[in-house]
């Protein structure tokens, strides 16, 4: 008879079930689960990863997370906290590679999946550019302004002088609500028309401003909002 705990078993059944059928086999708990049966060993992380999804709702929650309210969960330490946020930050630099050199009018999904990604979990505002070269590639992202829980001062002037720094032909600019709204407020829409209208005295275009948060994104192109 085997002395090993029954968790051992269960965590190589979980294994081959990935492997079979990767994440579509696997309930979310089940998934952070096998994550974090890479950072703490023999010990059954079960009851943790059930309890993140009961603090922080959703796989979401759980990544948007930050590295103190993770360690506050019990069985939780350091080392596991650290690998949920790793997997935030890969997803985040995959999806920027994604969009880097491409034509952003081609897959503009894939903008808005890196803007959420980068944004839409932060507790505070913040005010993110994406750089495009004349033919609509993606150059580069900045992140300009991080502001309090619901208010971040960004001035046309700074992101005109950055997107001059990159070269850029086009922008994209993004910013997440905090409370999960994505609908703009009237500075918002103040602040768009006075950068549309600085970009262009420099013949630089404003392709969109998307308004990302944890309900969706609104997007000033799609609602015809940039004239």
């Amino acid at each position: 008879m085997s002395d090993k705990p029954d968790h051992h078993e269960h965590r190589k059944r979980l294994r081959e079930r990935f492997q079979r059928g990767g994440a579509e086999g696997l309930q979310n708990y089940e998934l952070l689960e096998l994550l974090l049966t890479y950072a703490i060993p023999r010990v059954d992380v079960k009851p943790p990863a059930k309890a993140l999804l009961k603090r922080f709702k959703t796989l979401g929650g759980v990544l948007d997370a930050s590295q103190i309210e993770l360690e506050s969960i019990r069985g939780l330490g350091g080392s596991s906290a650290v690998l949920i946020r790793l997997v935030k930050e890969l997803q985040s630099s995959y999806l920027g590679e994604q969009i880097q050199r491409r034509d952003v009018l081609s897959s503009p999904e894939a903008v808005r999946d890196f803007a959420r990604m980068k944004l839409a979990g932060l507790p505070h505002e913040a005010f993110m550019v994406i750089f495009l070269d004349v033919k609509n590639h993606v150059i580069d992202h900045e992140v300009l302004h991080e502001g309090t829980v619901d208010r971040a001062v960004v001035y046309p002037r700074r992101i005109i002088e950055a997107a001059l720094a990159h070269h850029a032909a086009g922008l994209i600019l993004s910013h997440n609500h905090p409370s999960g709204d994505p609908a703009p407020s009237q500075e918002d829409k103040r602040l768009t028309r006075s950068v549309v209208e600085a970009a262009r005295t420099v013949e630089i275009r404003v392709l969109d401003h998307l308004i990302v948060g944890k309900a969706g994104y609104f997007s000033f192109h799609e609602n015809q909002l940039l004239s």
